[in-house]
């Protein structure tokens, strides 16, 4: 089977290195048979959460190691249909608005079905509320990491304009959209910079040096650490250091990641440096 081309359209800078050297590569390898038997991105997401939820199953005896590692390896499995569905809806131009929101849905799926398999395993209050507050942490961690990869993507490519999805009628939809482009009105102004810019790929290619920092700093976020503190967390007997894990140190990666990244923009837009002003701004 031949191996597909890597897209291209990641930067391998901030990319987690499961996903450049074994996740990735294990969708291309998958995507030729898929797009042959005319299986679609949607069906693969599902398929995705099937193992996940197969996942959660097999964490509920998270204290039988042999279990504990199914657990891992369904995750893992997981994650390979998780990038095979957007390999497949770009590689057949069968992206839709509910494909988008099915991809997302399935992903904070499967993280609730192991989150609720965990919480239940230990069975106490003090588990279940850390399971919730860790749920809620993840939702907004991985949210705000999605769209500031997806941002700084853009803009490597010397992209000011942000290309809003078509509008949809679905509240659910609607409700994805508007929690996803949050960070867009926050980070407006750098935009509206690169797209006054006189050269805005010398512009585009100087943020994309200093943005790497800060992007690398939020990969810590993906969805590939947290399989893996998952799995740490129950091999050392007990996965509330995994909520522990998701409340304080990834909170705290937020933090400085959006600090970061909104202290990159503010110093590439100060008139004179790297974004001159344009003639006639001043009063």
């Amino acid at each position: 089977m031949t191996l597909t081309a890597p897209d291209m359209s990641r930067d391998r800078r901030i990319e987690d290195p499961t996903n450049l050297w074994i996740i990735h590569p294990a969708a291309r390898r998958l995507l030729p048979w898929f797009v042959e038997r005319g299986i679609s991105a949607n069906a693969v997401s599902l398929a995705g959460l099937a193992l996940g939820t197969s996942a959660a199953l097999a964490y509920t005896q998270w204290k039988i190691w042999f279990l504990a590692f199914a657990g891992l390896l369904l995750s893992v499995g997981w994650l390979v249909a998780d990038g095979l569905d957007g390999m497949i809806a770009r590689a057949t131009g069968t992206a839709s608005p509910l494909g988008r929101v099915l991809d997302g849905l399935c992903d904070h799926g499967v993280f609730f079905l192991i989150y609720v398999s965990l919480a239940f395993s230990i069975g106490t209050l003090e588990g279940w509320a850390l399971a919730v507050a860790a749920g809620i942490a993840h939702m907004v961690q991985s949210n705000m990491y999605e769209s500031e990869r997806a941002r700084f993507h853009r803009r490597r490519n010397a992209v000011a304009t942000i290309v809003r999805p078509a509008p949809s009628r679905n509240p659910l939809v609607q409700l994805y959209d508007y929690s996803w482009g949050m960070l867009d009105r926050v980070a407006a102004r750098f935009d509206q910079a690169l797209g006054h810019h006189p050269a805005p790929s010398e512009l585009a290619a100087r943020y994309a040096t200093l943005a790497v920092r800060p992007m690398r700093l939020m990969s810590l976020l993906s969805a590939n650490v947290r399989v893996y503190a998952i799995f740490l967390a129950c091999l050392f007997g007990n996965p509330r250091l995994f909520w522990w894990f998701e409340l304080i140190p990834l909170n705290i990666i937020l933090i400085l990641g959006l600090f970061q990244h909104r202290t990159v923009e503010n110093c590439l837009t100060v008139p004179g440096k790297y974004f001159p002003e344009i003639k006639g701004s001043k009063k």
